[in-house]
């Protein structure tokens, strides 16, 4: 936390001075009554003491004092907030590899599924749109505060032949280039998150997709998903479909995004997880002097309060 005028802080010697005073005062009090009146008498005129209840409100007040001194001085802290125009392109891949078995009860089917919880827990404020890639790439839910719709885009994605991941990333830097009239000329900040199990077979080169996602300072996550051991069935034939991941760190590491390699349920979720936490916020600077003033009237409140209903007077 920092002050916008820290020389207000300097009033906080009066709150302090304040507490010496009472405890002073206090000591003094007892020393009186000690001094005269016998015990036996004091117990008959106060026998009920109402022990710490008699400090309370003298200490909320005095707390009011410093929370309020606080607050002049006008405090400012960092708060993590979307960014505005966020925008998240998820590229999946819908190639017939993604059929392979050896995540249960197939690669497929967990992706969706953590897509669409990737999706669900991203701040409402962002937009996210959806690309499928196989032989070529689709935008098949534009970029959009419309979370719904991309969860129903996922749900509807089927399986097809090959890999186009350079493709998908091209097709994901035309949809964030789409976001609105402004996108053209004034690239939101965005990044793309792209899940695959294979190689680039087919379309453009992942080369020359990671160098147009530089130049456009969008940086490409992307998630190896399966296992080195991974097969699918194809005409009665045992189809080995290891993960490249590779060709998707290397996507990854030239254009300043994140690479993850996940090989079961578990942690595709913790991928998605971390994803979220880390994409389309800043940091900004926030005077809390509203915030603070408010904390300062409810102990002042309070302290009035208990005054009340205890002694029957204000402090």
């Amino acid at each position: 936390m920092r002050f916008e005028q820290p020389l207000w802080l300097w009033l906080l010697l009066v709150a302090a001075a304040l507490v010496v005073a009472y405890v002073i005062a206090q000591r003094r009090r007892s020393q009186y009554a000690v001094r005269f009146a016998t015990l036996p008498m004091l117990e008959k005129v106060a026998p009920k003491r109402p022990g710490w209840r008699r400090h309370a409100p003298a200490f909320a007040f005095l707390a009011a004092i410093v929370v309020l001194t606080i607050a002049i001085a006008r405090p400012v802290t960092d708060v993590r907030v979307p960014r505005e125009r966020a925008t998240v392109v998820v590229a999946m891949d819908i190639s017939n590899s993604m059929a392979a078995t050896d995540v249960s009860p197939d690669r497929f089917s967990v992706a969706k599924e953590a897509a669409t919880q990737f999706v669900r827990d991203l701040p409402e404020q962002f937009n996210v749109g959806l690309v499928s890639f196989a032989r070529t790439a689709t935008v098949v839910a534009p970029p959009s505060t419309n979370h719904q719709a991309a969860v129903d885009a996922i749900e509807q994605l089927t399986l097809s032949d090959s890999t186009a991941i350079g493709e998908a990333v091209l097709t994901s830097l035309q949809a964030v280039r789409s976001l609105d009239s402004q996108a053209a000329e004034d690239l939101p900040p965005a990044r793309i998150v792209l899940l695959s199990d294979g190689s680039n077979t087919s379309g453009r080169s992942i080369d020359e997709a990671a160098q147009e996602a530089t130049t456009a300072g969008v940086p490409v996550s992307t998630i190896a998903y399966g296992t080195p051991d991974g097969t699918i069935d194809l005409e009665g034939r045992s189809i080995p479909v290891p993960v490249d991941a590779e060709s998707l760190q290397g996507l990854a590491e030239t254009t300043s995004g994140s690479f993850y390699a996940a090989e079961s349920n578990e942690e595709l979720r913790d991928v998605y997880s971390d994803l979220q936490s880390s994409i389309g916020w800043t940091t900004e600077e926030r005077e809390i002097t509203n915030l603070v003033a408010g904390v300062a009237l409810a102990a002042a409140l309070l302290a009035g309060l208990a005054s009340l209903l205890w002694f029957s007077r204000l402090p």
